[in-house]
């Protein structure tokens, strides 16, 4: 698992802090299959004394299965791998890059003086 974590971290751009809408990179140790995850919620587990949360996920496949895991902070942030069932597994958010910068800087900047366009609609009596 150590080897597999090590090789995905130099190709997956990850993301320090996990949130809801984020999608997260699952890893399970027996199987060494990784998959991603759409986080639907994070809730705090009251039933337990230290700090745990409840974490919604939707396991992107096909058809997406819901999941929910109780984990600890360290663990659905990809700080720490933990075990469930006997086998090892891995959470961690991927950063996405959204290409806005790079897109912004590719379009001819806007002339403030130029003629406004009519929509391609109109109306016809």
């Amino acid at each position: 698992m150590e080897n597999l974590l090590k090789e995905l971290k130099k190709i997956v751009p990850f993301k320090e802090t996990t949130d809801v809408g984020d999608l997260v990179l699952v890893v399970v140790e027996e199987t060494e299959m990784a998959g991603y995850a759409l986080v639907t919620g994070i809730e705090r587990d009251y039933t337990r004394k230290d700090e745990w949360w409840e974490v919604h996920m939707q396991l992107l496949s096909v058809p997406p299965q819901p999941l929910v895991w109780k984990l600890r902070t360290e663990q659905f942030t990809g700080q720490e791998t933990f075990t469930m069932g006997g086998k090892g597994r891995f959470v961690k958010a991927v950063h996405f890059e959204t290409g806005k910068g790079k897109t912004e800087e590719a379009l001819p900047a806007k002339d403030e003086g130029s003629t406004k366009k009519k929509g391609g609609l109109r109306l016809i009596k």
